[in-house]
């Protein structure tokens, strides 16, 4: 309960965090985008935090079954991010293109309501849900970027983030009182969530503006970019370098849903309090966001960004101490916090410098698809590998594919020059 105790002195801290907003050389459109991502935040945390709960002890799914929901969850976004991507960039309307997505994950929470607790039917909405996510990601970091100083993209990503988190951690806070309040009542924690989520794409409609405020990078009056430009892409060197360490890292992956569920298992604490799972990560995350991003402007963006993936490693080892006790979860918790900070946001700045203007959202959208590709494949495997070998084997497993992720990012990024300041 130590999360839900120290939620308010962490929301004040965050307002001041805000109220200094004016001295951090970020745009207005940053900040509007962070506020959209925050109420998003909160609407698909509500869901995705009971979702494991939802699925494995209401539903009675097995693990392989979780892991098939989960990697869907994780890389069905990867199956439009192109199309998405390229149609922003070549029509130059990223915040439409964005808002059409946010629109697509909004009626998914309505549609959670309806089906009840068919296998069949719960993994075309999480797809479907997942979709409107890939249609709305690349536009709107493409935006993100666009309106960012070549200087300051680490600390503009990192703004996001912290507001984006902020969403992520009152999501789960939401979901644990509805649930306190009335047990076993999801349809109400899906209808909230939908409420939430209309009012998070009312402030991108009425009140982002789609134009860049730097639009010097990118000729207004030149001609939309065609196919065969976005397919070079993978020719650039430094950016197809970062598309092998993003697909290669993304494998070695456990997605939050699993690594609760595995903290679970082997402290063995109450059910009832897994979405604070996810508010422990989230605060932890919220705060460092932006010093993670200043410091990856500051020192070297792949710097940070594998330094990040190390924590992870020390995450898995962790969880399989055999005397994990009660201390392990706040531990846990705050590993996972840093490692979101320093490799979320800061790959996104690192895709942003190593691409060109014109093709911001179709970069970005590549290089998210590549990792979230990864991933889809890491849960299945994962989810597999527990059924037959067990859990802490197969944690075992992932972490010395994470070490060996790591020596090969390692050598990649260092077989290059950096090719853009912060990179």
């Amino acid at each position: 309960m130590y999360q839900v105790q120290s939620s308010t002195a962490l929301l004040r801290g965050h307002r001041r965090l805000l109220s200094r907003g004016r001295r951090l050389p970020v745009s207005r459109t940053v900040v509007l985008l962070g506020v959209v991502s925050l109420l998003t935040d909160v609407s698909a945390e509500m869901v995705s935090t009971i979702l494991p709960l939802y699925l494995v002890y209401t539903l009675g799914f097995t693990p392989l079954q979780y892991g098939v929901v989960d990697g869907v969850y994780q890389g069905a976004a990867s199956l439009v991010r192109l199309g998405a991507g390229f149609g922003a960039d070549r029509w130059r309307r990223h915040k439409e293109v964005a808002s059409l997505g946010y629109g697509i994950s909004a009626l998914c929470k309505l549609g959670l309501v309806i089906v009840g607790s068919s296998f069949s039917a719960i993994g075309a909405l999480v797809l479907l849900d997942r979709t409107g996510k890939g249609v709305r990601t690349a536009p709107r970091d493409a935006m993100i970027s666009l309106n960012s100083t070549p200087a300051t993209l680490g600390t503009a990503f990192g703004v996001h983030r912290a507001l984006d988190t902020t969403g992520a951690m009152l999501g789960p806070l939401v979901a644990f009182g509805l649930l306190a309040l009335a047990p076993l009542a999801f349809e109400s924690v899906f209808l909230v969530s939908f409420c939430v989520a209309i009012v998070g794409l009312a402030v991108l409609v009425l009140f982002v503006d789609g134009r860049s405020e730097r639009p010097a990078p990118v000729e207004a009056d030149g001609p939309p970019p065609s196919l065969r430009e976005a397919g070079r892409l993978v020719r650039v060197p430094g950016f197809a370098r970062l598309l092998v360490v993003g697909s290669v890292l993304g494998l070695a992956t456990l997605s939050d849903g699993f690594l609760y569920l595995a903290l679970e298992r082997r402290v063995d604490f109450e059910p009832t309090v897994f979405p604070l799972l996810f508010v422990g990560t989230a605060v932890v995350y919220m705060l460092l966001a932006v010093p993670a991003g200043r410091l990856a402007d500051r020192v070297g963006r792949a710097k940070v960004f594998i330094g990040g993936y190390g924590l992870l490693v020390l995450l898995y080892g962790v969880i399989l101490l055999p005397s994990a006790g009660w201390w392990a979860v706040p531990l846990a918790l705050g590993i996972l916090g840093v490692y979101y900070a320093a490799t979320d946001g800061v790959l996104m700045a690192l895709g942003s410098a190593l691409s060109p203007p014109a093709l911001r959202g179709t970069s970005l959208a590549l290089l998210g698809t590549a990792t979230s590709v990864a991933r889809l494949l890491a849960s299945v495997i994962f989810g597999a590998l527990w059924v037959t070998i067990g859990l802490e084997a197969a944690i075992a497993c992932f972490g010395a594919i994470l070490v060996a992720a790591l020596a090969v990012s390692v050598l990649t990024l260092a077989g290059g020059r950096q090719v853009a300041p912060g990179a």
